[in-house]
C-alpha cells in the first residue's frame, strides 16, 4: 500500500492533520491509530472522563519511574489510546497560553512561532460562543464554549478570589490571561467536543482518506536517512506501508520519542545499548520532558453543593439517566471550569501559577470516592524548571518506555508550589466562602512551616496530565525538529504534537497542540 502522507497517531494533532491534508482530493492520506474508535458514551459524557482514563482499552495507562523528589512515588501518566487521543478523555478545559509563552519560543530562534504569527491558527481552530474579535475566532471547526455551569460554589470561589485581590477575567484566552474566571470548554450541547468528532468524523467518507484503528506502528522504515514508510501490525498481521511524500509522527509526548528511538533516531549511546541500528544520532530525542505538577489545597464543605452526592448509587443513576435522555444535568459538565492565573508572590513578574477549583475531592485520580462533601483548589507552576526524559526499556515496541519526569528537581519549582498554597489559602478563607468552608483537609491548618508544606507537596502532588517537550523544536544541539517541524538530519519526516514544544506553555495542552497541528498542515501543504 502506498499513500502520499502517512500520519502516525489519531490524537488531537493527527485528526487535524487528517482533515487538512485530505482537503485536496489529489492527496492520498492514511492515519494509523493503535487504539479503538471512540464513539462510546463514556467518551461523550463530560463527567465520565475518569472512566476512560482508567480503562486499558482506551488508555495507555503509563506510570513514571520512582520520582526522586516526590518521595520515590511512581506517578500515573494516562495517555489517550483511541481515535481522538487525549481530546477524547481530557478535562475539556480550553486554554491557549499567553503571549509571553510564545514570545519565549520566538526567543529560542523560532521566529515563525511568535504570538502574532500563531494567533491566526488559534482563531482558525475555534467556533467560540463569545463571537469573533481581535483575539477569538468564531468560524472554526471546534466548538469552544464559555462555561454555563451555575454551581453556587463557583460564584462563591470567584467572589472570594476578588476579595483576595485577584481581578475577574471574563476571557483568559483574550488579550490578558491573568485573573480568575470561568475557563472555556470543549463541551457542546451537553457532550464532549473531541477533536475526532469535529475534525475527523465529518470527513471520514473522503475517498482519499484511510483511517486505520487498532493498528500498531512498530517502526519507521528508512532508506539511508530518508523516511519511506512504516512497519505496522493490523489485525495481527505485519504490513509495510509506504509514503510517497511525507511521514508525520503525531503519537504524543511519550510515544513519539519512543517510536523515533525504536526506529534508530535518538541518542546513539542509548540506542546501541538496546541493540538498535542507528539511523541518526540525535541526542535530544526523549529529553526535555516537562509537565505541570499540581498540589491540592482541600477543604471540607458545609453545604451540599459538591459532587459528593453523585458518588451515591441512586443520585448517580438519576444523573446518568438525565444525561442519556436530554444531554443535561450534572453529567453534561466537567466541573473543572473555574480557576485562573495568578502570581505566587509579589516579586514574580508574570502570573506563574494556574489554579483549578473543583467542587469535590479527587483521591487517587478518582479511583477512591471521597467520604464527605468538600472542594479543592489545584495549584501548579506554569513554567517548571525541572526536566525529565523518556527512554527505552528494550528494543521491543510493545514494551512500555521508561518515563522520569524529575518533578521538583529544581528548588524554584518547590518554592513556587509552596507559595501557591499561601495564595490558595488566602482565597479559601475569604468571606464569600466562609458559609461553605469546613476544616482544611490538605495540607491541614496545622501545617505552616516550609518543611511541613514541602513534605505535603512531595507526598501528595500529582500530574496535571500535560507532558510535552520530548522532541523539542529549536536551533540548539538538543533540538529534535527544526522550525518547520522536520526531524533534523532526516528527509520526509516531521513530528507534529505536544512533544515539539520547546517549553511548556501556561495552558492545558489541548489548545496549543491543535494550534501546532493547524500550523503544521500549512507548512506541509506549502
Amino acid at each position: 500500500m502506498k499513500f502520499d502522507y502517512i500520519i502516525i497517531g489519531a490524537g488531537s494533532a493527527g485528526c487535524v492533520l487528517a482533515n487538512r491534508l485530505s482537503e485536496n482530493p489529489n492527496n492520498k492520506v492514511a492515519v494509523f491509530e493503535a487504539g479503538k474508535q471512540s464513539d462510546i458514551w463514556k467518551v461523550k459524557m463530560p463527567l465520565a472522563l475518569l472512566y476512560t482514563m482508567h480503562d486499558p482499552k482506551y488508555n495507555w495507562k503509563y506510570y513514571s519511574e520512582p520520582e526522586p523528589h516526590l518521595n520515590n512515588r511512581k506517578l500515573f501518566c494516562p495517555r489517550g489510546k483511541m481515535i481522538g487521543g487525549c481530546s477524547a478523555h481530557n478535562g475539556m478545559v480550553f486554554v491557549r497560553g499567553n503571549r509571553n509563552d510564545y514570545e519565549r519560543w520566538e526567543s529560542f530562534g523560532l521566529k515563525s512561532w511568535s504570538y502574532d504569527k500563531i494567533l491566526p491558527y488559534f482563531k482558525k481552530i475555534e467556533n467560540w460562543s463569545g463571537g469573533e474579535n481581535q483575539y477569538r475566532g468564531s468560524f472554526g471547526l471546534l466548538p469552544v464554549n464559555q462555561s454555563k455551569n451555575n454551581n453556587p460554589l463557583f460564584s462563591a470561589f470567584l467572589n472570594a478570589s476578588s476579595e483576595a485581590g485577584h481581578k475577574i477575567n471574563p476571557d483568559m484566552n483574550g488579550e490578558i490571561q491573568e485573573g480568575m474566571g470561568m475557563f472555556d470548554t470543549t463541551i457542546h450541547n451537553g457532550e464532549r467536543a473531541s477533536v475526532s468528532k469535529y475534525y475527523l468524523n465529518p470527513i471520514k467518507s473522503r475517498k482519499n482518506l484511510n483511517i486505520f484503528s487498532n493498528s500498531f506502528v512498530e517502526k519507521i522504515i528508512f532508506e539511508g536517512k530518508k523516511a519511506v514508510g512504516i512497519k505496522v501490525k493490523i489485525k495481527n498481521k505485519i504490513e509495510k506501508i509506504y509514503a510517497e511524500k511525507e511521514l508525520i509522527l503525531s503519537a504524543g509526548s511519550i510515544n513519539s520519542p519512543q517510536l523515533l528511538m525504536l526506529s534508530g533516531v535518538g541518542d546513539a549511546d542509548h540506542l546501541k545499548e538496546k541493540g538498535i541500528n542507528i539511523v541518526n544520532d540525535l541526542k535530544g530525542v526523549g529529553k526535555n520532558l516537562q509537565d505541570h505538577l499540581e498540589t491540592y489545597i482541600m477543604q471540607e464543605c458545609k453545604t451540599p453543593n459538591t459532587l459528593y452526592k453523585y458518588t451515591k448509587f441512586f443520585p448517580k443513576i438519576l444523573a446518568g439517566i438525565q444525561w442519556f435522555l436530554s444531554k443535561s444535568g450534572p453529567c453534561s459538565q466537567s466541573y473543572l471550569e473555574a480557576g485562573g492565573f495568578a502570581k505566587s508572590s509579589s516579586n514574580r513578574e508574570l502570573p506563574n501559577i494556574q489554579f483549578h477549583f473543583f467542587p469535590s475531592f479527587v483521591i487517587n485520580h478518582g479511583l477512591v470516592n471521597p467520604s464527605s462533601h468538600g472542594y479543592q483548589l489545584h495549584a501548579s507552576p506554569n513554567h517548571p524548571k525541572s526536566r525529565g526524559l523518556v527512554t527505552l526499556n528494550s528494543s521491543n515496541p510493545y514494551d512500555y518506555p521508561k518515563i522520569l519526569f524529575n518533578y521538583l528537581e529544581h528548588e524554584d519549582d518547590l518554592k513556587q508550589t509552596r507559595e501557591s498554597i499561601h495564595v490558595a489559602r488566602k482565597i479559601l478563607s475569604q468571606p464569600s466562602l466562609v458559609k461553605h468552608t469546613g476544616k482544611e483537609i490538605g495540607p491541614g491548618a496545622e501545617k505552616q512551616t516550609d518543611e511541613e508544606l514541602n513534605e505535603y507537596i512531595r507526598s501528595n502532588a500529582e500530574t496535571a496530565y500535560h507532558p510535552c517537550g520530548t522532541c523539542k523544536m529549536g536551533v540548539d544541539e538538543m533540538a529534535v525538529v527544526d522550525e518547520n517541524l522536520k526531524v533534523k538530519g532526516i528527509e520526509n519526516l516531521r513530528v507534529v504534537d505536544a512533544s515539539i514544544m520547546p517549553e511548556i506553555p501556561s495552558a492545558n495542552l489541548n489548545a496549543p497542540t491543535l494550534m501546532i497541528a493547524e500550523k503544521a498542515s500549512d507548512l506541509i501543504l506549502n
